[in-house]
């Protein structure tokens, strides 16, 4: 069994909050596969058991509240002896901006209430899918902020990122988080996937160097690169023959460099 938790306040009054992405996430997944049963109460949450690929899932929406969300997992957990590697934890993160996602395993809880509490019941090790709703600027509003409804523009970027969470869910169940990864940037970010496409040492994946991608208009080989030119004075210092110009503020300035002045 995998688990799979969002994290989110209970209830109509927070449903739009920017603090119940990960809810939102969750539910999604709920959306878009099918084999899904309806949600129950059960471990002090919102439960529904089903399968994404060929692994068994529970998804799990805490209704402990935010702040005590590790109630819940901790439950749940101890139940069906699931080990932290095998939990994904989605939720919201003010240091990525928004439509911004990162995988990332163990580590602190970066003042996250959420993960402040999951990581006293279960420990550190589990999986985080943070989904970035970016920062008010003021710590002092970061409240507020995340307590308020995402806006009416932000469906432009919100919902393509929840529906690709959703359509890759069962790589996270796999546990294939680096294909997760790379399938969801190469969704909404295709040119920054396009680059991740490079190895170390400049090659693509087309076995060519980077310096060789330009095309020529109309042709199917690579442009050759320009050689780089040389200065009037690096050519003089190198003893080579120099077509100076004839007049104006360049032809006075070489020619006291070089010592052709009075």
């Amino acid at each position: 069994m995998k688990l799979i938790v969002g994290l989110g306040n209970p209830g109509a009054k927070y449903e739009g909050n920017r603090h119940n992405i990960g809810f939102m996430a969750v539910d999604e997944i709920h959306r878009r596969h099918s084999g899904f049963q309806p949600w129950k109460a059960r471990f002090q949450g919102q439960v529904s058991e089903g399968r994404l690929g060929s692994e068994k899932v529970l998804l799990l929406k805490p209704s402990t509240y935010m702040n005590e969300s590790g109630r819940s997992v901790g439950e749940a957990m101890r139940f069906y002896k699931i080990e932290p590697a095998d939990i994904v934890v989605i939720y919201d993160e003010l240091d990525l901006p928004p439509a911004k996602f990162r995988m990332k395993i163990g580590g602190g809880h970066g003042g996250h209430n959420g993960l402040r509490s999951i990581t006293a019941h279960i420990g550190e090790s589990y999986r985080r899918l943070r989904l970035g709703i970016g920062h008010p600027g003021d710590k002092k509003l970061v409240s507020n902020y995340v307590l308020g409804d995402f806006a009416k523009a932000d469906r432009d970027w919100l919902e393509p990122l929840l529906m690709e969470v959703a359509d890759q869910a069962p790589l996270l169940a796999e546990g294939k988080d680096s294909q997760f990864a790379n399938k969801l940037t190469l969704a909404l970010e295709p040119e920054k996937a396009q680059r991740k496409g490079k190895s170390q040492d400049g090659k693509v994946k087309d076995g060519t160097t980077g310096a060789a991608k330009a095309i020529a208009p109309g042709q199917g080989t690579p442009a050759p690169a320009k050689p780089k030119g040389q200065s009037h004075i690096r050519q003089a210092r190198q003893g080579k023959s120099v077509n100076l110009p004839k007049s104006g503020p360049m032809a006075d300035m070489l020619k006291k460099l070089l010592g052709g002045g009075d």
